[in-house]
């Protein structure tokens, strides 16, 4: 894991969205616009996934707007999304929790600093170096602030309920939510005691501030 390594967006327009794009190795090798990004042959490229917890252990999931270009309308993981070129992932994910959910996110944890998958529905691919973070939100299942572009729905469950559900296939998540919830359920049946990852592990490409 490296810091520093690409700019920051600069003077780029506010309304476009960059991700970064990444070698096998985890190593940058450019950016695109994420309007843009993700079809039939999307390349690889760097995100995130968040698991946000209440002050009651209850973990909110989301469902995706229906209208969104890849997965629409599936339930998965509190909050997805890319850091932007030289965006450590602590404010990405802080920046995805204000933006999409209206909620502050605290106490972040890296979990599965070398998570990552591929996934297509209706033609469109994501292909991601995705490390996981859990993080706390203040409150007992607090008041959302959704956006509805992002956004179709979200509940508050308890961990064990919705692990064990997905790991049945009773509740349908997202690909990427599935499997990491297989990898989750192995570092222990409480979310509060998953031991924190090595951010030396992370994909080259990812800055952090101070996991």
């Amino acid at each position: 894991m490296t810091t520093g390594q690409l700019p920051t967006p600069g003077r780029l327009e506010a309304t476009e969205e960059l991700v970064v794009l990444l070698d096998p190795q985890g190593q940058a090798i450019g950016t695109a616009p994420k309007a843009s990004v993700h079809h039939a042959d999307t390349p690889l490229h760097l995100a995130f996934s968040a698991y946000l917890f209440d002050d009651a252990g209850a973990l909110l999931i989301t469902r995706r707007a229906l209208h969104k270009a890849t997965f629409p309308g599936v339930w998965t993981n509190s909050a997805c999304g890319h850091p932007a070129p030289g965006e450590p992932v602590e404010d990405a994910v802080r920046r995805r929790g204000r933006d999409e959910l209206g909620i502050d996110v605290h106490d972040l944890r890296l979990v599965l600093p070398r998570f990552s998958y591929r996934a297509e529905m209706d033609g469109i691919v994501e292909w991601e170096l995705c490390p996981v973070l859990v993080g706390r939100v203040h409150g007992v299942g607090p008041q959302l602030r959704p956006d509805p572009d992002e956004v179709g729905g979200a509940e508050w469950v308890p961990w064990d309920v919705f692990a064990a559900d997905v790991t049945a296939g009773r509740r349908e998540v997202s690909t990427w939510c599935r499997e990491q919830v297989a990898e989750l359920t192995r570092l222990g049946p409480d979310p509060s005691g998953w031991p924190s990852a090595d951010p030396a592990d992370l994909p080259d490409a990812m800055t952090t501030r101070s996991l």
